[in-house]
């Protein structure tokens, strides 16, 4: 068995300016944050990045990082839409591809069972045709006849998800009432990287339905205590609403300086915490 465990440093150096990148968790919920943070201290930048988007998306496309966004949405959840992927977006600062959630799921799908697309009902009748006009449909070879999107496969050179607890060797669980479909974020990749709040030697007594993401498909694992931060990682913590109304209306050069602006993660967070004491 192989020790997988990696610093975010670790991961980032592994990574390369034009790769596609995945990101797992949903919205404001259990993002790989940690790593997203480190990527934002590199020299990376063209990425195409696939997300059900939150703030990975606005940060990235804040710091300049993103060329391409593959997404159905980039929501804060108690804050509709991304504010900063919303400005990024709206100065043409990067190209995108919005399709439909389930649009979006079945292209993790294909992905990750190693097929050029697979065929779904999501999207027609619909402006996501209109919109992608690169999307193709494919008739039934049966007697039914019925015509399909054919969604192509989202394949990735790298994912970034983040879980509950995970061990040494790529096994991760997730203990909140909902899998984000990282597992087939990290099946859909070349290579995945799971950050958690906890690494543990086993999971003799867990539930198996909760050991979401198997370590044949991961390639390095990081502890990063309250590094989904500040979406939420429940049932760890909920998400920081305080702090994430701070960072939706905080210009991005301001934010940035304040909370970015660090050698490594535990700058991030001492910083963190230092603006709820003065809240306090």
């Amino acid at each position: 068995m192989t020790d997988k465990t990696m610093t975010p440093e670790d991961v980032v150096a592994r990574l390369r300016s034009g790769m596609t990148l995945g990101i797992g968790g949903w919205g404001s919920r259990r993002k790989p944050m940690a790593l997203v943070r480190a990527l934002l201290r590199s020299e990376i930048t063209d990425l195409t990045v696939v997300s059900y988007g939150g703030p990975d998306v606005g940060l990235l496309a804040a710091a300049g990082k993103i060329s391409k966004l593959i997404a159905p949405f980039a929501t804060l959840d108690s804050i509709p839409l991304e504010p900063h992927f919303r400005a990024a977006r709206q100065r043409g600062a990067f190209a995108l591809t919005e399709v439909d959630e389930a649009m979006f799921m079945w292209g993790l799908h294909a992905a990750a069972n190693r097929l050029p697309f697979l065929p779904v009902r999501a999207g027609l009748g619909s402006d996501v045709m209109r919109v992608n006009p690169g999307l193709r449909t494919v008739t039934s070879p049966y007697d039914d006849g019925e015509t399909f999107v054919a969604m192509p496969a989202l394949r990735m050179d790298a994912a970034l998800v983040h879980l509950n607890r995970a061990d040494r060797l790529g096994n991760g669980q997730y203990l909140g009432p909902d899998p984000y479909f990282d597992d087939l974020f990290c099946e859909a990749a070349d290579a995945a990287y799971v950050s958690c709040e906890q690494l543990v030697d086993g999971f003799q007594d867990a539930v198996p339905q909760t050991l979401l993401v198997k370590r044949h498909a991961v390639t390095g694992v990081v502890e990063t205590p309250n590094g989904a931060h500040f979406t939420s990682c429940v049932p760890d913590y909920g998400r920081d609403e305080p702090f994430q109304k701070l960072y939706a209306t905080t210009p991005w050069d301001e934010f940035a300086e304040r909370f970015l602006s660090g050698a490594d993660e535990k700058s991030y967070q001492s910083a963190v915490h230092a603006w709820h004491e003065e809240q306090k």
